[in-house]
C-alpha cells in the first residue's frame, strides 16, 4: 500500500508542468488604477509604469508617475520579489505628454531618463522621464530642462519622500546598503 501511494505520489509530482510566470508589459485601459493613489491613470498626463511580481501573475502593479515605481522598488517593505518593471517610452511615436499611449513599454532597467525636467508628472509632483533612445532623451531635456541619467544614477532622494529617503549626503554608505538590499530583493 506504501508503495502504491509513493509512486502514485511520484507520477503526480511528474505530470505538474511548471509555467513560467509572463511579465510582459500590460496595456494600459479605461479602468487601470493606480497602486498608490487608486486613480484611474488615464485621467492623467505623463509616463506610467508598472511592476511585475512574482506570485502574482497578471496583474502588474501599475503607477501613476515612474518615479513612484522606482520609489516602490527601493523600499525594502514588499512582500513579493520584483521580476520586471515596464516604464512608458516617451520618445515613441504618437507619446504624448496629455497621451503617453497604452502599450509603448520599456525596460525600466534599459531605459535613459530625465530628471528635473520643468515637467510635471501625473500627481502633480516632479517626476522621471523615460525614454527607450538616449537621443530622444537628450532632446527631451533640451526641450524642457533637466539631466540626462541611467536609472541606477537616479537619487533616492528624486524618487523618495523625504523622510523615506537615506541621507545620501550624509552617509554614503547607508545610501549604498539601501541599494544593495533593493537589488537583492528585486531579483537583480
Amino acid at each position: 500500500m506504501k508503495r502504491l501511494v509513493l509512486i502514485s505520489l511520484l507520477l503526480l509530482t511528474a505530470c505538474k508542468e511548471e509555467v513560467a510566470q509572463s511579465t510582459d508589459p500590460v496595456a494600459l485601459g479605461p479602468d487601470t488604477i493606480g497602486h498608490f493613489c487608486q486613480m484611474n491613470l488615464t485621467e492623467h498626463p505623463g509616463p506610467k509604469a508598472q511592476a511585475h511580481l512574482d506570485g502574482l501573475p497578471g496583474a502588474p502593479l501599475f503607477f501613476s508617475q515612474v518615479r513612484d515605481a522606482i520609489a516602490y522598488a527601493r523600499l525594502p517593505e514588499r512582500d513579493h520579489r520584483i521580476l520586471a518593471i515596464w516604464v512608458s517610452d516617451m520618445g515613441a511615436p504618437g507619446a504624448t505628454w496629455d497621451n503617453p499611449g497604452a502599450d509603448n513599454w520599456t525596460e525600466a532597467a534599459s531605459a535613459t531618463y530625465v530628471m528635473g525636467s520643468s515637467l510635471m508628472g501625473g500627481m502633480g509632483a516632479p517626476d522621471v522621464i523615460p525614454f527607450a533612445d538616449p537621443a530622444k532623451a537628450r532632446s527631451f531635456a533640451a526641450r524642457f530642462g533637466g539631466r540626462v541619467l541611467s536609472l541606477d544614477d537616479i537619487p533616492d532622494r528624486a524618487v523618495l519622500p523625504p523622510d523615506q529617503s537615506p541621507a545620501s549626503d550624509d552617509d554614503p554608505a547607508f545610501d549604498a546598503r539601501l541599494r544593495a538590499l533593493s537589488k537583492t530583493q528585486a531579483g537583480g
